[in-house]
Protein backbone atom coordinates (compact mmCIF):
# COMPACT_ATOMS: atom_id res chain seq x y z
CA UNK A 1 0.00 0.00 0.00
CA UNK A 2 1.34 3.23 -0.72
CA UNK A 3 0.23 6.89 0.12
CA UNK A 4 -0.81 8.00 -3.30
CA UNK A 5 -3.46 5.02 -2.93
CA UNK A 6 -4.27 6.10 -0.25
CA UNK A 7 -4.97 9.40 -1.14
CA UNK A 8 -6.60 8.82 -4.90
CA UNK A 9 -9.76 6.16 -3.09
CA UNK A 10 -9.94 8.91 -0.25
CA UNK A 11 -10.57 11.34 -3.46
CA UNK A 12 -13.07 9.02 -4.97
CA UNK A 13 -14.94 8.56 -1.62
CA UNK A 14 -15.42 12.51 -1.39
CA UNK A 15 -16.35 12.68 -5.53
CA UNK A 16 -17.88 9.34 -5.78
CA UNK A 17 -16.94 9.21 -9.04
CA UNK A 18 -13.79 8.06 -10.79
CA UNK A 19 -13.44 10.77 -13.35
CA UNK A 20 -13.92 13.71 -10.66
CA UNK A 21 -11.12 11.88 -8.54
CA UNK A 22 -8.80 11.92 -10.76
CA UNK A 23 -9.38 15.37 -11.81
CA UNK A 24 -8.92 16.80 -8.26
CA UNK A 25 -5.80 14.32 -7.79
CA UNK A 26 -4.31 15.90 -11.31
CA UNK A 27 -3.99 12.51 -12.86
CA UNK A 28 -5.32 10.48 -15.67
CA UNK A 29 -8.60 8.49 -14.87
CA UNK A 30 -6.40 4.93 -16.01
CA UNK A 31 -3.88 5.26 -13.35
CA UNK A 32 -6.09 6.35 -10.42
CA UNK A 33 -8.64 3.13 -11.61
CA UNK A 34 -5.16 1.00 -11.85
CA UNK A 35 -3.99 2.34 -8.31
CA UNK A 36 -7.53 1.41 -6.70
CA UNK A 37 -7.52 -1.70 -8.41
CA UNK A 38 -4.17 -2.86 -6.56
CA UNK A 39 -5.63 -1.53 -3.25
CA UNK A 40 -8.53 -3.97 -3.61
CA UNK A 41 -6.04 -6.78 -4.75
CA UNK A 42 -4.25 -6.24 -1.33
CA UNK A 43 -7.18 -5.91 0.73
CA UNK A 44 -9.02 -8.77 -1.16
CA UNK A 45 -11.82 -7.58 -2.24
CA UNK A 46 -13.52 -4.89 -3.97
CA UNK A 47 -13.41 -1.26 -2.45
CA UNK A 48 -16.16 0.76 -4.76
CA UNK A 49 -19.07 -0.33 -6.41
CA UNK A 50 -20.14 1.41 -9.62
CA UNK A 51 -24.11 2.81 -9.91
CA UNK A 52 -25.50 4.79 -13.22
CA UNK A 53 -24.41 8.00 -11.97
CA UNK A 54 -22.36 7.66 -8.31
CA UNK A 55 -19.73 5.57 -7.13
CA UNK A 56 -20.46 4.25 -3.77
CA UNK A 57 -18.48 2.09 -1.16
CA UNK A 58 -18.94 -1.40 -0.74
CA UNK A 59 -18.82 -3.00 3.06
CA UNK A 60 -15.75 -3.45 2.82
CA UNK A 61 -14.70 0.00 1.63
CA UNK A 62 -16.36 1.46 4.34
CA UNK A 63 -14.45 -0.92 6.87
CA UNK A 64 -11.03 0.54 5.96
CA UNK A 65 -11.95 4.03 5.00
CA UNK A 66 -11.50 5.43 8.84
CA UNK A 67 -8.32 3.29 8.75
CA UNK A 68 -7.36 5.30 5.71
CA UNK A 69 -7.96 8.51 6.54
CA UNK A 70 -6.06 8.40 10.00
CA UNK A 71 -3.26 7.02 8.09
CA UNK A 72 -3.10 9.90 5.64
CA UNK A 73 -4.04 12.50 8.29
CA UNK A 74 -1.10 11.10 10.16
CA UNK A 75 1.21 11.28 7.56
CA UNK A 76 0.38 14.89 6.63
CA UNK A 77 0.88 16.02 9.82
CA UNK A 78 4.09 13.95 10.03
CA UNK A 79 5.07 15.80 6.85
CA UNK A 80 4.47 19.47 7.77
CA UNK A 81 6.12 18.76 11.78
CA UNK A 82 9.15 17.85 9.52
CA UNK A 83 9.07 20.75 7.18
CA UNK A 84 7.91 23.35 10.20
CA UNK A 85 11.30 21.58 11.86
CA UNK A 86 13.22 22.41 8.80
CA UNK A 87 12.56 26.10 8.45
CA UNK A 88 13.02 25.88 12.69
CA UNK A 89 16.58 25.22 11.60
CA UNK A 90 17.29 27.17 9.04
CA UNK A 91 16.04 30.51 11.00
CA UNK A 92 16.36 30.00 14.47
CA UNK A 93 19.22 30.25 16.59
CA UNK A 94 18.53 29.42 20.45
CA UNK A 95 21.36 31.90 21.90
CA UNK A 96 22.73 31.81 25.51
CA UNK A 97 23.98 34.87 26.91
CA UNK A 98 25.80 35.16 30.36
CA UNK A 99 23.54 37.73 32.63
CA UNK A 100 26.65 39.95 33.69
CA UNK A 101 27.47 40.58 29.63
CA UNK A 102 26.21 44.07 28.80
CA UNK A 103 24.08 44.17 25.57
CA UNK A 104 25.70 47.93 24.61
CA UNK A 105 28.49 46.30 22.49
CA UNK A 106 26.39 43.87 21.13
CA UNK A 107 23.56 46.09 19.70
CA UNK A 108 25.39 46.58 16.18
CA UNK A 109 26.22 43.02 15.94
CA UNK A 110 22.56 42.11 16.01
CA UNK A 111 21.41 44.79 13.93
CA UNK A 112 23.44 44.11 11.18
CA UNK A 113 22.54 40.41 11.48
CA UNK A 114 18.81 41.34 11.83
CA UNK A 115 19.58 43.85 8.20
CA UNK A 116 21.48 40.71 6.44
CA UNK A 117 19.53 38.05 7.83
CA UNK A 118 15.65 39.57 8.15
CA UNK A 119 14.10 36.06 8.35
CA UNK A 120 16.12 34.64 11.04
CA UNK A 121 15.07 34.29 14.63
CA UNK A 122 17.17 34.21 17.46
CA UNK A 123 15.65 33.09 20.75
CA UNK A 124 17.96 34.63 23.98
CA UNK A 125 18.38 32.56 27.16
CA UNK A 126 20.10 34.80 29.94
CA UNK A 127 22.24 32.79 32.44
CA UNK A 128 25.13 32.16 35.06
CA UNK A 129 27.79 31.04 32.96
CA UNK A 130 28.30 27.85 34.29
CA UNK A 131 24.42 26.94 33.92
CA UNK A 132 25.12 27.89 29.75
CA UNK A 133 28.11 25.42 29.90
CA UNK A 134 25.74 22.97 30.99
CA UNK A 135 23.24 24.01 28.34
CA UNK A 136 25.66 24.02 25.84
CA UNK A 137 26.30 20.36 26.70
CA UNK A 138 22.85 19.08 26.58
CA UNK A 139 21.74 21.02 23.34
CA UNK A 140 19.40 23.39 25.09
CA UNK A 141 21.30 26.40 23.07
CA UNK A 142 22.95 26.46 20.12
CA UNK A 143 25.64 28.96 20.77
CA UNK A 144 26.30 31.04 23.86
CA UNK A 145 28.06 34.30 25.13
CA UNK A 146 30.26 33.46 27.68
CA UNK A 147 33.23 35.19 29.81
CA UNK A 148 34.85 32.59 32.13
CA UNK A 149 38.04 31.49 31.71
CA UNK A 150 39.42 27.82 30.93
CA UNK A 151 36.50 26.11 29.62
CA UNK A 152 36.98 22.46 28.67
CA UNK A 153 38.37 21.90 25.65
CA UNK A 154 34.96 20.17 24.42
CA UNK A 155 33.92 23.95 23.42
CA UNK A 156 34.91 26.07 21.00
CA UNK A 157 35.11 29.20 21.49
CA UNK A 158 35.50 32.22 18.99
CA UNK A 159 37.07 35.37 21.18
CA UNK A 160 34.81 38.72 20.28
CA UNK A 161 36.37 41.26 22.58
CA UNK A 162 37.99 41.81 26.14
CA UNK A 163 36.88 43.83 28.90
CA UNK A 164 38.75 45.13 32.34
CA UNK A 165 37.32 44.42 35.83
CA UNK A 166 36.58 48.40 37.22
CA UNK A 167 35.06 49.16 40.74
CA UNK A 168 31.34 50.89 40.54
CA UNK A 169 30.98 53.98 43.18
CA UNK A 170 28.73 56.89 43.97
CA UNK A 171 29.71 60.64 43.90
CA UNK A 172 31.42 61.20 46.86
CA UNK A 173 33.61 57.39 47.54
CA UNK A 174 37.13 57.57 48.71
CA UNK A 175 37.31 55.82 44.96
CA UNK A 176 36.46 59.03 43.07
CA UNK A 177 40.23 60.44 44.11
CA UNK A 178 42.36 57.47 42.47
CA UNK A 179 42.99 56.94 38.98
CA UNK A 180 42.80 52.93 39.38
CA UNK A 181 41.44 50.86 42.23
CA UNK A 182 44.17 48.10 43.74
CA UNK A 183 42.43 44.85 44.86
CA UNK A 184 43.98 45.37 48.27
CA UNK A 185 41.73 49.16 49.00
CA UNK A 186 38.61 46.65 48.50
CA UNK A 187 39.39 45.14 51.91
CA UNK A 188 36.72 46.36 54.71
CA UNK A 189 35.05 48.56 52.28
CA UNK A 190 31.03 48.52 52.12
CA UNK A 191 30.74 45.69 49.06
CA UNK A 192 27.47 45.14 47.17
CA UNK A 193 27.89 40.96 46.09
CA UNK A 194 26.69 40.87 42.18
CA UNK A 195 25.98 37.15 42.91
CA UNK A 196 26.64 35.48 39.23
CA UNK A 197 29.84 37.46 38.98
CA UNK A 198 32.77 35.59 38.14
CA UNK A 199 35.46 37.85 39.40
CA UNK A 200 36.95 35.29 41.17
CA UNK A 201 37.20 32.66 39.04
CA UNK A 202 39.64 34.61 37.03
CA UNK A 203 42.41 35.40 40.01
CA UNK A 204 41.97 31.71 40.02
CA UNK A 205 42.62 31.04 36.43
CA UNK A 206 46.15 34.24 37.85
CA UNK A 207 46.96 31.73 40.54
CA UNK A 208 46.03 34.24 42.55
CA UNK A 209 44.31 33.26 46.34
CA UNK A 210 41.26 35.69 46.71
CA UNK A 211 42.14 36.82 50.38
CA UNK A 212 40.05 40.55 50.24
CA UNK A 213 37.67 40.88 52.92
CA UNK A 214 34.90 43.30 52.33
CA UNK A 215 32.05 43.98 54.17
CA UNK A 216 29.32 42.57 52.24
CA UNK A 217 25.81 45.15 52.57
CA UNK A 218 23.57 43.61 49.98
CA UNK A 219 23.76 40.92 47.31
CA UNK A 220 21.68 40.91 44.58
CA UNK A 221 21.19 38.38 40.59
CA UNK A 222 19.94 41.69 39.27
CA UNK A 223 22.41 44.18 37.68
CA UNK A 224 20.14 47.09 38.26
CA UNK A 225 19.70 46.36 41.56
CA UNK A 226 23.30 46.26 42.41
CA UNK A 227 23.36 49.61 40.90
CA UNK A 228 20.48 50.70 42.70
CA UNK A 229 21.70 50.34 45.72
CA UNK A 230 25.09 51.68 44.10
CA UNK A 231 23.90 55.14 44.04
CA UNK A 232 22.09 54.57 47.41
CA UNK A 233 25.65 54.74 48.59
CA UNK A 234 25.47 51.64 50.41
CA UNK A 235 28.60 50.40 48.88
CA UNK A 236 30.90 49.67 46.03
CA UNK A 237 30.52 46.90 43.51
CA UNK A 238 33.45 45.14 40.91
CA UNK A 239 31.98 45.33 37.61
CA UNK A 240 32.84 44.81 33.78
CA UNK A 241 33.69 47.70 32.15
CA UNK A 242 31.30 47.63 28.63
CA UNK A 243 28.33 46.82 31.42
CA UNK A 244 26.05 49.93 31.03
CA UNK A 245 25.63 51.89 33.91
CA UNK A 246 22.96 54.25 36.04
CA UNK A 247 23.82 57.85 35.31
CA UNK A 248 25.67 59.15 38.60
CA UNK A 249 27.75 55.84 39.12
CA UNK A 250 31.33 56.31 38.31
CA UNK A 251 33.71 53.45 37.99
CA UNK A 252 37.64 52.89 37.64
CA UNK A 253 39.72 50.11 36.48
CA UNK A 254 40.91 47.27 39.06
CA UNK A 255 44.55 47.25 39.47
CA UNK A 256 47.51 45.09 41.38
CA UNK A 257 46.36 42.97 39.54
CA UNK A 258 44.69 44.41 36.33
CA UNK A 259 42.00 41.52 35.99
CA UNK A 260 40.13 41.17 32.20
CA UNK A 261 37.56 38.53 30.48
CA UNK A 262 37.01 37.66 27.05
CA UNK A 263 33.93 36.80 25.68
CA UNK A 264 33.31 34.49 23.34
CA UNK A 265 31.04 32.50 21.32
CA UNK A 266 31.36 29.45 22.27
CA UNK A 267 29.86 26.10 20.65
CA UNK A 268 30.00 22.71 21.33
CA UNK A 269 32.90 21.11 19.04
CA UNK A 270 31.86 19.02 16.80
CA UNK A 271 28.36 19.68 17.30
CA UNK A 272 26.58 20.30 13.22
CA UNK A 273 25.56 23.89 12.79
CA UNK A 274 22.28 24.66 11.41
CA UNK A 275 22.62 27.12 8.32
CA UNK A 276 21.69 29.93 11.28
CA UNK A 277 23.93 29.45 13.16
CA UNK A 278 26.69 29.08 10.46
CA UNK A 279 25.52 33.00 9.27
CA UNK A 280 25.91 34.05 13.21
CA UNK A 281 29.20 32.76 13.27
CA UNK A 282 30.66 34.51 9.89
CA UNK A 283 29.15 37.53 11.13
CA UNK A 284 30.56 37.45 14.73
CA UNK A 285 34.17 36.76 12.99
CA UNK A 286 34.17 39.67 10.61
CA UNK A 287 32.56 42.14 13.16
CA UNK A 288 34.75 45.27 14.35
CA UNK A 289 34.90 44.47 17.71
CA UNK A 290 37.03 46.50 20.43
CA UNK A 291 40.29 46.14 20.16
CA UNK A 292 42.25 43.81 17.22
CA UNK A 293 39.84 41.41 15.02
CA UNK A 294 39.24 37.89 16.15
CA UNK A 295 40.01 35.26 14.44
CA UNK A 296 38.51 31.15 14.66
Amino acid sequence: MEMHQIRYFLAVCEAENFSRAAESCHVAQPSLTKAIKKLEEEFGGELFFRERHRTQLTDLGRRLKPHFETVYAATAAAKADAEGFRAEERMLVNLGVMSTIGPSLLVDFFAGLRRDNPDLEINIREAAGKELVQALRDGDVDAALIGLPNLPEEFRQLPLYSERYTVAFAKGHAFEQMNAVPVEALNGVDYLQRIHCEFTDHFETLGIDWTVKSNVRYSSEREDWIQAMVLAEMGCSVMPEFLPTLAGISTRPVTEPEVSRTISLVTVAGRRYTPALQTMIRLAGRFPWPGKPPAW
